[in-house]
C-alpha cells in the first residue's frame, strides 16, 4: 500500500517530466520555420502552472524546521 508521501513523490516525478517534455516540445516548434505564438504561449503557460504545482509539492515534502 502506498503512503501519502509515495503518491506526492511519484506525482512529483510526472510533473517533473512532463516540465521537461514541454522544454523539449517548445525547442522542437521553434527552431521549424513559422511559429504559432499562441501554441508557444500556451505551453509556456502549461509549463509555468507545472513549475508552480511542482514547488507546492516540495514545500509539502520538505518538512518546516523552528529553529
Amino acid at each position: 500500500m502506498l503512503t501519502d508521501k509515495d503518491n506526492l513523490l511519484r506525482r512529483l516525478h510526472a510533473l517533473r517530466s512532463e516540465h521537461r517534455d514541454l522544454d523539449t516540445v517548445i525547442a522542437r516548434i521553434t527552431e521549424h520555420g513559422p511559429v504559432d505564438q499562441l501554441q508557444i504561449q500556451r505551453l509556456k503557460k502549461r509549463k509555468l502552472g507545472l513549475k508552480d504545482e511542482i514547488a507546492r509539492l516540495e514545500s509539502r515534502l520538505i518538512p518546516d524546521r523552528t529553529a
